[in-house]
């Protein structure tokens, strides 16, 4: 509470019956937080404890709460605000800790997708008949022999490796 911000007759004929209140808070309030704490559900939670005419405005790291006294916040608005300013942060929090689970489980798919996509890209192979193990007993070995043999052909005639003459 800043103490300094309260008007200066308090407790004398003169003070007010109510008046703003400027209480800090322990961090900067995060924007959805702001906007839950200036929106209309502040002010029907307000009303329906019992407090219909406190408005509460932000500024800063300050929570101003307008048409109270010391007296009022003493006798239950403290606690009242509390609890509504510790909903709003719950609730920010928890969509800020399903959309960061979001996140992970789209990376962790997409993590696996790559890697998919990676080793099927890696189990394709560009070979002749001829690179395949003789073993297999296909019967196409002398295909290949004859295509390993053509394609030797095609790299050693004119023109590979050289650049081409305008």
């Amino acid at each position: 509470m800043l103490v300094g911000s309260l008007p200066a007759a308090l407790m004398t004929d003169d003070a007010p019956d109510r008046y703003t209140v400027e209480a800090v808070f322990t961090r900067r309030p995060e924007r959805d937080e702001v906007a839950g704490i200036l929106g209309s559900e502040t002010r029907e939670f307000l009303a329906n404890a019992g407090y219909p005419t406190v408005e509460v405005t932000i500024s800063d790291r300050r929570l101003e709460i307008a048409n109270t006294n010391l007296e009022e916040l003493r006798g239950g608005l403290a606690r009242v605000l509390a609890d509504r300013l510790a909903e709003i942060s719950a609730v920010v929090r928890a969509r800020e800790d399903a959309s960061e689970l979001r996140f992970r489980d789209a990376a962790a798919s997409e993590t696996i997708r790559t890697a998919a996509v990676v080793a099927l890209a890696e189990s394709v192979t560009f070979s002749t008949s001829g690179d395949i193990d003789p073993g297999v007993g296909s019967g196409q070995e002398a295909r290949a022999t004859s295509d390993r043999v053509q394609i030797d052909g095609w790299t050693d005639e004119g023109g590979h490796g050289t650049s081409p003459r305008p």
